[in-house]
């Protein structure tokens, strides 16, 4: 990789830029539902306090997919946090997601969903410190490589289907 790749790959600046567009695709799959219209969204303010309470397992394994990388960008962004100041930033986080969905009634809250999405997050800590194991100070380079494809795959996606949806609803 020439010097200059390997500076923008390095570079905070990116990673800030990469995670903007996680949270705000994660505020589209959280609170919207990846719906485009919120016509489209339930309308229901439910709280399950119980954990595991009516989950469905492919629900939960989803949910902390997709908080994985929440933890691997906290590490890299902020990576003098001690981890209780990570753990608690994931935790605020999702506490906000559950909070957002019951007032404005557009989802179920769920201490399920709390749980597995600070689940993910930790494992995303985890992650980034395995990686650094191995890859020392190339790590975020690593991880901003593979956060740029997967994001620009996932911004073409949702192009498509954003077209595709204009076109069948217009």
């Amino acid at each position: 990789m020439t010097r200059f790749g390997g500076e923008i790959l390095g570079n905070k600046k990116l990673t800030f830029v990469l995670f903007i567009i996680y949270v705000l695709a994660l505020n589209w799959l959280v609170l919207f539902k990846l719906q485009f219209s919120f016509d489209q969204i339930d309308r229901v303010r439910v709280i399950n306090m119980i954990p595991l309470n009516g989950s469905v397992f492919s629900e939960v394994y989803n949910n902390i997919r997709i908080f994985v990388p929440l933890g691997i960008y906290i590490c890299m962004l902020k990576s003098k946090w001690s981890f209780i100041k990570k753990l608690f930033t994931i935790f605020g986080l999702t506490l906000a997601f559950e909070f957002l969905q019951f007032v404005l009634a557009i989802g179920r809250s769920d201490i399920t969903d709390i749980l597995a999405n600070t689940l993910g997050g930790t494992i995303g800590i985890g992650i980034h410190k395995l990686l650094f194991m191995i890859l020392k100070h190339r790590t975020n380079k690593f991880i901003n490589l593979f956060a740029l494809v997967l994001t620009s795959c996932a911004l073409f996606f949702i192009i498509f289907i954003f077209k595709r949806y204009r076109v069948l609803y217009l």
